[in-house]
């Protein structure tokens, strides 16, 4: 794992990658911004604290892998990948515009995003594929993907956990952003989960759940903390706000896909410019 970056500029750069996604999605008048927001500090700590990854050689067959199974949340996704290198930064201003390779959800014409995501349910089944595939060839390359809890009820997800206790894929991180909201309410009125640690643990998976998914020490603190070894995968519940980091958007389910007017804009800009500011 790569050496950790000053904690204080991660969060500056979360703050900062909250910014470029709402810019997108306000220039592209559309967008899922709720969800890219709660799940900004995740990404950040992964791909500027953990992950092995070479913006100069994205196809190194020894990188880690990153799959982003929630993937109409790509907006945060795409601004850490530009400003990783990946692609030119002047790109973001392409998002969701007419053969623009930035489209509403990932996809693998740019470096480093190996599949096409957003048919929920998909992206563990990819990711565990993937992790095999290691596993069989003597890779020591981790595999991480990130799931919103909405998705959980979808029957593939649990079909990827059987199958990759059963392989033992200790080299496959999952991950929930537990956010605990969806495009129509709350989680568990729509379909409840819990309890979550439970259930993936009688699946086989060793589970850690941090309490603050949004606080980036803890994140880094739960994703160091975890090793190959133990032949089992593993899985991070990561309780996040939805909309996190813009007052009027925290929590609220109609911000799971909307647009900000220039008055929201120009108050989301106020709020995470102060953001900036403070992480020094």
């Amino acid at each position: 794992m790569k050496q950790l970056p000053d904690l204080k500029q991660l969060q500056k750069k979360a703050a900062q990658i909250r910014m470029d996604l709402l810019e997108m999605i306000y220039m592209a008048g559309g967008g899922h911004a709720g969800g890219s927001l709660s799940s900004v500090d995740i990404l950040v700590a992964l791909h500027y604290g953990i992950m092995k990854l070479d913006a100069k050689h994205p196809e190194r067959t020894d990188r880690d892998r990153f799959v982003l199974s929630k993937g109409h949340s790509v907006e945060g996704y795409y601004a850490i990948l530009a400003d990783l290198g990946f692609f030119p930064k002047e790109e973001l201003r392409t998002y969701r515009k007419f053969h623009s390779r930035l489209m509403g959800h990932p996809s693998n014409q740019l470096p480093c995003i190996d599949v096409n995501t957003g048919s929920l349910g998909h992206g563990l089944s990819i990711g565990a594929g993937m992790a095999l595939a290691g596993k069989m060839d003597q890779k020591d390359y981790y595999v991480y993907v990130l799931m919103g809890d909405g998705e959980q009820a979808e029957g593939s997800v649990w079909e990827a956990a059987m199958a990759a206790s059963h392989y033992q894929l200790d080299h496959l991180t999952g991950i929930i952003d537990r956010n605990r909201l969806q495009i129509s309410g709350n989680t568990e009125q729509v379909m409840a989960l819990e309890s979550l640690k439970d259930k993936w643990a009688s699946f086989g998976w060793e589970v850690l759940e941090v309490a603050d998914g949004n606080n980036m020490e803890d994140l880094l603190t739960a994703f160091r903390g975890i090793s190959s070894g133990g032949h089992r995968p593993h899985l991070v519940i990561a309780n996040t706000i939805k909309g996190k980091g813009v007052s009027f958007m925290e929590d609220q389910p109609q911000w799971h896909h909307k647009v900000p007017t220039e008055a929201e804009m120009k108050q989301a800009r106020k709020e995470l410019q102060t953001q900036i500011r403070e992480a020094g």
